[in-house]
């Protein structure tokens, strides 16, 4: 479990407006720390217009941000000292060298060495592949070098926008472990938007959901799926599964759903030694029990189904 600490980013009641609509509509979280932060959304949820306003790229019409207590707006090179990003693909040149790429990007900055440049290349796994021609790097190699390129300067606040985009497999699972050992290791807090839901929910410690401008969800993975309502099943493996499921519903009135050899009962886990019993009695034999917890695809779906219904109070 993540034990909070020190504040990097807050956002507090934050608006973007644009002519015709509203893309960010009074947006509020913290990331400490530390922190693997998720934000996910739809396509034109507000996800890119809101890391843009964390990046000052873009002005909030309302609201603050602050980074480690630096307005981005009020104490813009402050702040901007201490973030990193890369809001869409890193731009590298392909015909310079990863170690020319960083060279460049660190004569941006004041007092970055070439031992400072080696070293953020070792974090990101490419200390050998340094003298090596960008454009015969992998995908995954840009990605890293590109996130080389934004802790050049010691951020304490790295902004990734689709990370595991265009990655195969091998590529996901390794850039995944990477910014895992990034946010432990180092204690840099990053904030990443994906649509590669089942990644986000192995890699992210807290969760914020936007829809249509608002923030409808903003929990922990843990608390995400503890407090969505029916996340957890029972799966009982039986040998006649229709009667089992008749038993269920007769005498506990749990809602059942049957799928092969098994039937799905939405109760609690402290249900098990009655339900067993239950079905026991009833001459059913049972080859297994297991727990089942809705994945975050599920989970996301259905935040957005009840945000289209309105009904998103009850979380």
């Amino acid at each position: 479990m993540l034990i909070l600490s020190k504040t990097v980013l807050k956002l507090e009641n934050v608006t973007k407006a644009f002519e015709d609509r509203v893309a960010v509509n009074n947006v509020s979280f913290e990331i400490h720390e530390g922190e693997i932060f998720g934000f996910l959304g739809p396509n034109g949820a507000g996800k890119t217009t809101t890391m843009r306003m964390i990046c000052g790229l873009t002005k909030p019409t309302h609201g603050k941000i602050t980074i480690c207590g630096y307005d981005v707006q009020h104490n813009f090179e402050k702040a901007m000292q201490l973030t990193g990003g890369i809001i869409e693909n890193p731009l590298m040149y392909g015909y310079m060298t990863g170690y020319d790429n960083l060279k460049y990007y660190a004569s941006l900055y004041k007092g970055i060495t070439k031992e400072t440049i080696y070293a953020y290349a070792k974090i990101v796994g490419l200390e050998h592949r340094l003298k090596d021609k960008v454009k015969f790097y992998s995908l995954g190699m840009r990605q890293r070098l590109g996130i080389a390129q934004a802790l050049l300067h010691n951020p304490k606040l790295l902004i990734l926008d689709e990370p595991f985009s265009g990655l195969d497999p091998q590529g996901v699972v390794e850039m995944r472990k990477f910014l895992k050992n990034l946010a432990q290791k180092y204690k840099i807090a990053i904030m990443a938007s994906s649509h590669m839901l089942a990644e986000m929910e192995q890699l992210c410690d807290t969760l914020a959901v936007i829809n249509a401008g608002q923030l409808i969800e903003l929990k922990s993975i843990h608390q995400l799926k503890q407090n969505i309502i029916g996340s957890r099943k029972i799966k009982f493996k039986v040998d006649y599964p229709n009667f089992a499921g008749k038993v269920i519903i007769n005498e506990f009135h749990f809602p059942v759903d049957v799928a092969g050899n098994s039937i799905y009962v939405s109760a609690g886990e402290d249900q098990v030694p009655e339900i067993s019993k239950r079905l026991l009695d009833n001459g059913l034999s049972i080859f297994g029990v297991e727990f089942i917890s809705k994945s975050l695809e599920e989970i996301f779906m259905e935040l957005m189904k009840r945000k289209n219904r309105g009904h998103i109070e009850i979380f």
